[in-house]
């Protein structure tokens, strides 16, 4: 059975530092692309960061030298290091695990539960 668990999420001063981490369980963790996505009320779900298996990483622009993407394979667990953090960050923080090759990422793509964290004074 596939697990994919956030935690690390709370609230945090504008400004501050804060990190998520995502432990998967049931999948071949490192033949996974992993990625952070983000959804604010009413908004729809972006993506934020996303780590390939061979740690080749991609951040959307909004977080770009805010936000880093880290992966340890021998823990099956993927961190999102945030810094800087502006009130405009708060969402629901969801962790996505998605097989790395293209014929089998429809079929293996999984979804967390989501943490939220919210950057407030």
């Amino acid at each position: 059975q596939v697990q994919v668990v956030e935690s690390g999420g709370g609230l945090v001063q504008p400004g501050g530092s804060l990190r998520l981490s995502c432990a998967a369980s049931g999948i071949s963790f490192s033949m996974y692309n992993m990625g952070w996505y983000r959804q604010a009320p009413g908004k729809q779900r972006d993506l934020v960061a996303v780590i390939t298996p061979g740690g080749r990483t991609d951040n959307a622009d909004s977080v770009k030298d805010r936000f880093t993407i880290s992966r340890d394979n021998a823990k099956n667990t993927v961190y999102l290091q945030m810094s800087t953090l502006k009130p405009e960050d708060t969402a629901v923080y969801y962790c996505n695990a998605k097989h790395s090759w293209l014929a089998l990422a429809a079929k293996h793509d999984y979804w967390g539960q989501g943490t939220q964290v919210t950057v407030s004074s």
